[in-house]
């Protein structure tokens, strides 16, 4: 993982897919808000732009926020995810659709449902701790356990769940807030 995001999204490019999860169910996110957390240069966020979702893209690189800076139906917040007061300076809500991907933060994670609107979908995906063993970095907090993303986090239900192969052992998840 890089260790200067700044630096990684100077060279970065901006024309990047979507992720997987996003290419697959984001067409079922209902219409309204979104929330992007980790969003980097805004390719999950450009594929709800398109679709007419606004989007709240939740990034700490200044890079990153500076290179999105002036994108139609995109609000850009700078916050350090990482940082001990984050939980309690997210974006407030309700979004229709959050998403998660590359981006692993277990307590984040369990405090997105209360951002979640009734019938909201969260989506995440990531590399998984296979992965992390694949690339020399077994004790890396930044991957996802096996099955870990098959428990949602309180008050959501599990619908979609994958882990395998994908250019790198990935996992994702669909949680919906009934």
């Amino acid at each position: 993982m890089p260790r200067d995001w700044d630096a990684f999204y100077q060279k970065a490019r901006e024309d990047r897919p979507p992720a997987f999860v996003v290419r697959a169910y984001g067409p079922f996110v209902p219409k309204g808000p979104v929330l992007d957390l980790a969003g980097g240069l805004g390719r999950n966020a450009r594929y709800f732009l398109q679709r007419g979702h606004p989007v709240v893209l939740v990034e700490g690189s200044q890079e990153a926020l500076r290179r999105l800076s002036g994108t139609p139906g995109l609000a850009l917040v700078g916050l350090d995810l990482e940082a001990e007061e984050a939980l309690t300076r997210l974006p407030q809500g309700p979004f229709v659709g959050i998403v998660m991907t590359y981006y692993v933060n277990r307590p984040l994670l369990k405090a997105l449902p209360s951002l979640l609107s009734p019938g909201g979908l969260l989506l995440v995906e990531g590399f998984t701790r296979k992965e992390a063993r694949r690339r020399g970095r077994p004790h890396s907090p930044f991957y996802w356990e096996g099955e870990e993303l098959l428990t949602p986090p309180p008050g959501l239900a599990l619908r979609a769940f994958g882990e395998g192969w994908m250019e790198g052992y990935r996992v994702y998840a669909v949680y919906l807030r009934p």
